[in-house]
């Protein structure tokens, strides 16, 4: 049961209410009453009526879509060496996306002065700086508490911990803001966009570092912060490398973008990005490929009592080293080798559908749900 605004205004952004006669069935609300609220939210300019949809019988129904001119939300993946950016509207359809190098050795100041840059300059390139800027969602390469909207305890994040991202972008920009690490904004994206149907989606994302999103009964799954996080789980090596935490023995430090990097780099091989990698793996260099290899054999020691536990519907592999086949094939046979039957049965084991944009659309969608679930429908309505 449903009935303010805001629920109406949800149900037609999720694509659930399409018409009035839907929205009465879903709201439980009076089809009179629903009537009345959507002429509202037309002559406010947050729905319009248009086209026409599929008839039961009577007269065929008007078609309830969100006003695309209501405002727009900005979605930012900050990666290790790139920031990638979005506008969209309230439908979540990207209006304009673009990546820029960035650095995020940096510091939190710096890298916050240059997304403050960013975000004026992309909302001038979309061509919407008259339209509500409602919100903006930033992924992270790092442990991020949601609640406070921190990034904890990073690892290549030098001056990072316990920085407030989101409150200090808040107050740049004067709008709410919403901050995820990126594992867990590609799990999203894969599952809003790529996988919707599948309720129970693991999402691991392999490239500068390495980490895991978990999708359980259609809602992302966070814990109390780490939930998904595989970087520091212990993996068999014969050769022990230590970690950022204090251990030698975690999968970032042996199966990371940067760990294979930092291998070949002893190893006389110069390779700046995970797309390098990808690169020399597919030009047939054997050093390079033989790392990847193994990296995705590592990744599935880590994976395959997780499949098991868990038993969800697909895994994804994305990140840069996701591009390249030897890693996928490796992860594919270590839990295809060592997982139960049945917990392989109906397994989906798939690259990102979204490819790069998957975190970047995550951080589109938390932030629709949050601008959406807040009271700017009904203020909105309240200010006419």
């Amino acid at each position: 049961m449903a009935g303010s605004a805001g629920d109406l205004v949800r149900l037609v952004a999720k694509g659930h209410g399409r018409s009035r006669a839907e929205l009465a069935r879903l709201s439980g609300m009076a089809p009179s009453s629903v009537s009345l609220r959507v002429e509202e939210l037309i002559d406010a300019g947050l729905l319009r009526e248009d086209g026409e949809g599929a008839s039961r019988g009577g007269r065929r129904p008007r078609q309830l879509r969100l006003h695309e001119n209501a405002g727009v939300v900005v979605a930012v993946d900050v990666g290790t060496h790139h920031l990638r950016m979005a506008v969209l509207d309230l439908a979540g359809r990207v209006l304009l996306e673009h990546e820029l190098p960035g650095d995020i050795t940096e510091g939190p100041e710096q890298v916050s002065e240059r997304l403050l840059e960013h975000v004026r300059m992309t909302l001038r390139q979309a061509t919407v700086e008259q339209l509500p800027l409602l919100g903006v969602g930033i992924g992270m390469p790092g442990p991020v508490d949601p609640a406070a909207a921190k990034v904890i305890a990073p690892s290549r994040m030098p001056g990072w911990n316990e920085y407030p991202i989101g409150r200090r972008m808040s107050e740049l920009l004067g709008v709410r803001v919403v901050v995820e690490n990126d594992a867990n904004l590609m799990a999203v994206g894969e599952h809003r966009y790529g996988w919707p149907d599948r309720d129970n989606l693991m999402a691991v994302k392999a490239g500068t570092g390495i980490g895991c999103g978990i999708i359980a009964s259609g809602k992302l799954h966070r814990g109390r912060g780490a939930a998904g996080d595989i970087s520091h789980v212990p993996v068999h090596v014969p050769e022990p490398v230590t970690c950022s935490c204090g251990h030698s023995d975690c999968l970032e430090a042996h199966a990371s973008g940067a760990a294979l990097r930092r291998t070949l780099r002893a190893q006389g091989i110069e390779v700046s990005s995970s797309r390098q990698l990808v690169e020399l793996v597919n030009d047939g260099v054997p050093e390079v490929t033989t790392l990847v290899r193994n990296a995705g054999r590592l990744a599935g020691q880590v994976l395959t009592p997780l499949v098991n536990f868990f038993n969800p519907d697909v895994l994804v592999l994305g990140g840069g080293l996701s591009a390249a086949e030897p890693f996928v094939a490796a992860v594919r046979g270590a839990i295809y080798e060592r997982c139960l039957p049945l917990a392989t049965r109906d397994l989906e084991i798939a690259t990102a559908v979204t490819g790069r944009d998957a975190c970047m659309l995550g951080a589109g969608a938390l932030v629709l749900d949050e601008v959406l679930a807040s009271e700017w429908v009904d203020d909105t309505l309240s200010a006419r």
